[in-house]
């Protein structure tokens, strides 16, 4: 009986076959091609998943940047709304200043207004605020504001003549434009010729 088991073991298992008559086992080539296909498919993945890691790379950089690039921002404009409110008082003073400077006669007076406005112009100064070159300049309609012409021969057409308020830039933005007059050209002389006419019938 034991020998019996034993030659049962040792017997070589028939080939099952498939329900079509096949048999079980898949040829060389096939499950060669069945490979290649699978490590295509992951290789494809591979690829797509570095991708999508690149990209999310990518994006967390420019975000990144973009926060950067706010922040600065935000702090180099902070005080432009502050700014802007206490430039007319600046230039106010300096009227009273230049006005002062032509009638009055006490100079200790005049001379601790003019200490006043060189601070303020110091702290200006020091928030990056710088005054809108706007004498004898073309006029340039993203700097200066226009509020009048003038009929002039001593400037070119479309060149400031005069300065009516000062203008100011917060490093590259305007927060307050120049107000100017602009030279215009005069008109022709457009006077009739009173030179004497000759008739033909003269010379007839």
């Amino acid at each position: 009986m034991a020998n019996e088991d034993k030659d049962t073991l040792l017997r070589p298992t028939p080939e099952v076959e498939h329900p079509a008559g096949g048999h079980s086992e898949v040829p060389l080539e096939e499950q060669i091609a069945t490979l290649r296909k699978d490590l295509e498919a992951a290789q494809r993945e591979v690829r797509q998943n570095l991708d999508q890691a690149q990209r999310a790379q990518a994006e967390l950089i420019n975000y990144r940047k973009r926060a950067d690039d706010e922040r600065v921002s935000f702090q180099k404009y902070a005080s432009s709304r502050l700014i802007a409110k206490l430039l007319p008082i600046v230039d106010e003073l300096e009227l009273a200043v230049t006005q002062a400077g032509e009638h009055t006669t006490n100079d200790s007076w005049l001379e601790g207004v003019r200490l006043i406005q060189r601070k303020l112009a110091n702290l200006l100064n020091s928030e990056g605020v710088v005054r809108i070159d706007a004498n004898g300049v073309i006029f340039n309609p993203l700097e200066h504001e226009a509020v009048d012409t003038e009929e002039t021969t001593r400037y070119p057409p479309g060149y400031i003549t005069k300065e009516m308020r000062p203008g100011y830039r917060l490093h590259d933005r305007i927060i307050q434009a120049a107000q100017v007059v602009v030279a215009k050209e005069p008109p022709k002389n457009t006077e009739p010729n009173n030179s004497p006419q000759v008739k033909e019938s003269e010379y007839d």
